[in-house]
């Protein structure tokens, strides 16, 4: 059910919007700091060997959260989760910046462990800074362009909605992460080709999300009586309020 777009109170409570926001983020955390670690290698059909980082795997689960939260409560409050998942990829940032820089206590064990750590861990902030700022960017670029097209389309294909936007925020972000991560490090044509076939495994998961995505956004719909339409959003990503 839509609900009135022109009433000003926004800050009703809703049922599950907190469960979202805490699983949306720890998708974000895990992705960046379990999957990130791992270079893995499939054989495809036609495609033979492809190499992917393991994080590819879950990432693209962050942005069918976002389309989630943007189609039912809207582009405030999917922008709130955003800041949430920013601020925690910052603190694990921080936090694994000091914990690897403490010295490691006497001991085989504690040396082994204190290498396993920087292997995992020890991105440089290049990376960090690079994976946070086109997290932000294509988060807030596939909720915008959703909330957009869900006002031109009238509430209606929003498949098209959740590719549409997907494909325009993985853009986003594959482009800005290996641009800023890996740029003078790589050569050119590799950074090139390394996030072109990022791009397309990750808006190719939300294709085979589609469905999954129907039964939720239509389970919320119903239990949070709700089903907003940004008219008058105030579409600025650096606001909380909303």
């Amino acid at each position: 059910m839509q609900t009135d777009t022109h009433t000003p109170a926004r800050n009703r409570k809703y049922r599950y919007y907190d469960i979202l926001v805490a699983a949306f983020v720890t998708v974000l955390i895990c992705s960046n700091l379990i999957g990130a670690g791992k270079a893995a290698q499939v054989e495809l059909p036609l495609l033979g060997t492809v190499v992917f980082g393991a994080g590819v795997l879950f990432f693209p689960i962050s942005y069918m959260f976002g389309d989630i939260l943007t189609e039912v409560y809207g582009y405030a409050y999917d922008r709130r989760a955003v800041w949430c998942g920013f601020a925690a990829l910052l603190f694990a940032a921080i936090m694994s910046l000091v914990v690897i820089h403490l010295p490691a206590a006497p001991g085989e064990y504690n040396t082994q462990l204190q290498e396993g750590l920087q292997a995992v861990f020890g991105n440089t902030w290049r990376i960090v800074a690079g994976s946070i700022i086109a997290f932000c960017c294509g988060s807030l670029t596939n909720s915008f362009v959703l909330a957009k097209m869900k006002i031109m389309t009238k509430g209606k294909h929003l498949w098209a909605r959740t590719i549409g936007s997907t494909a325009c925020g993985e853009l986003v972000d594959s482009s800005l992460f290996y641009m800023l991560a890996f740029y003078g490090i790589w050569p050119l044509e590799q950074v090139i080709a390394v996030a072109v076939s990022q791009y397309f495994l990750k808006t190719g998961w939300e294709v085979l999300a589609t469905p999954l995505t129907y039964r939720i956004v239509n389970f919320l719909k119903r239990k949070e009586n709700e089903d907003y339409y940004d008219i008058d959003t105030n579409f600025s990503p650096f606001k909380l309020k909303v």
